[in-house]
């Protein structure tokens, strides 16, 4: 692709699916882990992309890019993805130009939630874009946008109770457990996989339910191990996953494993009643789970109605989260127009530069300007310039009026 500053608008595409049309499964199909982000990003070029992101979360998973057409994002995206690329596209919702850029602003503010104001998607954004930018997949007009759009995140964050509560994915399993099982402090709980979404739900559960009985399994063991001993809980090795599913009455998943870690072979020889919650996309419980008659099988979906006083709260706070948002995306569109310019008004300086330094220019005036000052002058007219071309957008007026101003003083 020809790197064009001017068209970077008119080249930006977001393709992706979401919770709004596709359900956990489907969602589980193209979900994109680290080694297929990063065969991803060694595959663009030879799909004529050299500017892109991936997001891939337990809400969406969404390709960010310049490109030609949006069609190289999509074929590029599903080359990775076990999902086929007509699933995809029969699925997915596209966005250009400015109603991307609008789109992303609302999902690193968490309006495009699952549930609203979920503030953990800005650390996935984070991650995302740094793993893009370490393999020089993120440049200037990339670079600039991501640092508005977190910005506004942050505004949003500190400005509006749009993200107030303890309101999350993790969070709403704990909700969940507290509205509907009774005695929880008597229960045996069994949390696999200690990574964010992991770590949060088990402090959660410590804080809100008041329990101390889980137990920890992780597949890098130490990890399990650390976190167990920060909130004296119990930990154990994957080698013994088995006789700790068995002794459960409660396990949550929150693993990151492309296969699912639970099946109905694993829970034939139990009899008694289990609930059953995967926080993990794609999902790492095995659907037949859902078939047996004493297991309670919760998905993020099931979790995601829940609603309650936060969300009714974080709801009242969406103009406001627009509002700033509208600030910070005039902001960013007034710097790409300015870019437009950037050209002229090099021609312009370097013009300007040459009058100072003319014979003719020097008997005109009285006295010669210190350098510096002639430095500043030139700026500021360049300034003049750019605002007036931003607003009037006559180019050719605007240089001889430049040189006029400059001239006279």
């Amino acid at each position: 692709m020809t790197r064009n500053q001017a068209a970077e608008l008119s080249k930006f595409f977001v393709a992706g699916i979401n919770y709004k049309k596709t359900d956990t499964g489907i969602r589980g199909l193209f979900a994109i882990g680290s080694n297929q982000y990063d065969q991803i990003l060694q595959n663009a070029p030879s799909y004529g992309v050299q500017d892109l992101f991936v997001l891939s979360t337990c809400n969406r998973t969404e390709i960010y890019g310049l490109a030609e057409n949006p069609q190289q994002l999509v074929q590029l995206l599903c080359s990775q993805t076990e999902g086929k690329e007509e699933v995809f596209i029969e699925l997915a919702y596209g966005k250009k130009g400015l109603n991307a850029i609008r789109h992303l602003f609302e999902v690193a503010a968490g309006l495009d939630s699952q549930i609203l104001g979920d503030y953990e998607i800005v650390g996935q954004i984070r991650q995302a874009m740094k793993f893009a930018r370490e393999r020089n997949f993120i440049h200037y007009f990339l670079e600039r946008t991501l640092n508005q759009v977190l910005q506004a995140s942050k505004e949003i964050k500190n400005q509006t109770a749009l993200s107030d509560g303890t309101v999350s994915v993790a969070f709403a399993a704990v909700h969940y457990m507290r509205e509907n099982v009774k005695d929880i402090q008597d229960k045996q709980i069994l949390l696999l996989g200690t990574g964010k979404i992991g770590r949060n739900a088990c402090k959660n559960m410590v804080d809100y339910l008041g329990t101390t009985n889980i137990t920890l399994i992780n597949r890098t063991n130490e990890k399990a191990e650390d976190l167990a001993s920060t909130l004296n809980l119990r930990c154990a090795s994957m080698d013994h996953l088995q006789e700790e599913i068995r002794k459960a009455d409660i396990i949550l998943v929150a693993t990151n494993a492309t296969e699912p870690v639970i099946s109905a072979s694993q829970l034939l020889h139990t009899n008694e009643d289990k609930l059953i919650i995967d926080l993990s996309i794609p999902c790492n419980v095995h659907k037949d789970v859902a078939s047996l008659s004493n297991i309670n099988l919760v998905d993020v979906d099931s979790l995601s109605r829940m609603k309650d006083e936060t969300l009714q709260r974080r709801a009242a706070e969406v103009p406001k989260a627009r509002t700033i948002i509208a600030g910070h995306l005039e902001e960013l569109l007034d710097w790409h127009e300015m870019r437009k310019h950037v050209p002229v008004l090099r021609e312009v300086k370097i013009k300007l530069q040459e009058i100072d330094r003319s014979p003719l220019f020097d008997q005109q005036v009285s006295g010669k300007i210190p350098s510096n000052a002639t430095d500043q002058k030139i700026q500021r007219v360049l300034n003049g310039m750019a605002t007036k071309m931003r607003r009037e957008n006559q180019r050719g007026c605007q240089y001889i009026q430049a040189i006029n101003e400059f001239i006279a003083g």
